[in-house]
């Protein structure tokens, strides 16, 4: 049952590097550092935390949808070919936008606080 715990952060958290790896390419030190803090808040067992990995983990595979588009652009403006890198970045796309429903899976869903509260019957008869 741990192993399972641990195994549910491995696309999460591997998403999260490649996605600091990206902008790290770029120069964007601010998103690493946000990237770095993400990583951290997955220590923070509360309802929020989840909410907020899973709209970074969207935003992150958007980013990743319009470094495609940009990439496929200029290679094909080149005469370049652009089939593998498509490919490969299709995947990382796919495997960070499926990452943010990872925190929908029962595992996550108990660490972080989601509850399914039961509806009070209604005992006035």
């Amino acid at each position: 049952m741990a192993m399972r715990k641990v195994l549910v952060y491995v696309p999460v958290i591997l998403s999260l590097v490649v996605l600091g790896a990206h902008f790290m390419r770029y120069g964007n030190t601010l998103a690493v550092v946000g990237v770095l803090l993400l990583i951290a808040l997955l220590f923070v067992r509360l309802p929020w935390v989840a909410r907020v990995m899973q709209a970074a983990l969207v935003l992150g595979a958007l980013e990743w949808a319009f470094t495609i588009y940009e990439l496929v652009k200029m290679r094909a403006a080149l005469d370049q070919p652009f089939t593998r890198m498509l490919i490969i970045l299709g995947i990382v796309t796919v495997v960070t936008a499926c990452s943010a429903l990872l925190f929908q899976t029962p595992t996550l869903r108990k660490i972080y606080g989601f509850y399914r509260r039961e509806r009070p019957e209604n005992n006035a008869g």
